[in-house]
This record gives C-alpha cells, sequence and structure tokens, in this order.
C-alpha cells in the first residue's frame, strides 16, 4: 500500500471510491487533491494564562510564547526498513489551539533510526504549555516501491 498518485485519485473518483464536493479537477496534483478555504471562521478569545498541551501528563511544562518556535524531541526512537517511509503529522486536538510540531519537515526517510526531531511553532496568540509525555504528533507509514536508505548527517540523532 502506498501514496496514491494523480492518476490513482482520478481512478478513485471515477470509480466512486473517493468523493469530494464541491470538486475541480484542476485541484488534482501528481500525488494530492488541493483543498480550498471554506467561509467559517473561529477564533480565541484572549485571556491571561498559559493553555495546557496535555493528556494529563506528569512533568514540568515548557512554556512557548505566541509565534515562537522551539525545537522538541520525541522520546519514543524509531527504527524504519529499507521498504518503508514515514510522515509525522500534529494531532487535531492542538492543532486547533495553533500548535504546529513541524514546520516543513514532516518526511522521515527509509532506514532511519533514530528519535525523531520536532519543530514546534505556537501559531496562537496564547501561551501554551508543552508537558513531556503528551502525545503530540503521529506518525504515518508508507510503503516504498522499491527499497531506499538514509545515510544523512542526522542518522541516530537522539537526546
Amino acid at each position: 500500500m502506498g501514496v496514491l498518485s494523480g492518476t490513482e485519485i482520478k481512478r478513485y473518483l471515477k470509480e466512486k471510491k473517493l468523493t469530494i464536493e464541491p470538486f475541480d479537477h484542476a485541484n488534482i496534483g501528481a500525488a494530492s487533491v488541493d483543498l480550498t478555504l471554506g467561509n467559517e471562521f473561529r477564533y480565541f478569545i484572549h485571556h491571561n494564562g498559559p493553555v495546557s498541551i496535555s493528556d494529563e501528563a506528569d512533568g514540568k511544562p515548557y512554556y512557548l510564547g505566541p509565534g515562537q518556535m522551539c525545537l522538541g524531541i520525541t522520546r519514543e526512537n524509531v527504527k524504519l526498513p529499507s521498504d518503508l517511509c514515514a510522515l509525522v503529522e500534529g494531532r487535531s486536538r492542538f492543532a486547533r489551539l495553533g500548535l504546529s510540531v513541524h514546520i516543513t519537515a514532516s518526511f522521515i526517510n527509509p532506514g532511519v533510526d533514530n528519535q525523531t526531531v520536532l519543530e514546534i511553532f505556537n501559531a496562537s496568540s496564547l501561551t501554551l504549555a508543552l508537558y513531556p509525555g503528551t502525545k503530540v504528533c503521529q506518525m504515518i507509514f508508507m510503503t516504498m516501491e522499491g527499497k531506499a536508505e538514509y545515510k544523512g548527517i542526522f542518522q541516530g540523532q537522539a537526546l
């Protein structure tokens, strides 16, 4: 199982295995579909004090101010075989509070054996309290056509 190409997306749409409404065929890319912004918006009411980013985790929080960025690292070390790659994505419950866990580097190469560094950004106007042990991201695994192995400078990164 892999990522659908633009051709496969068209086939899934034609066979009604995938439905997107309203839909514009011009929005199909090489391996994705562009989605447009709707007309409903929500916003935060400003208040004093931080917003907790926590799954009832223990530990002392790190306070990330509005518009600030920090690097974090996962507790888990992930070792991928040469025929799997992955994406790291944030969790929607925290994204809705303005937390981004990666700025642009969500791709995890095949063959890595390390902890994942997170480029954490606070896009909200509120201070976010980040607690160790909180499940802030998820990893999505994808099969590859062929095999490859990452040999770059971040191989083996750890705390």
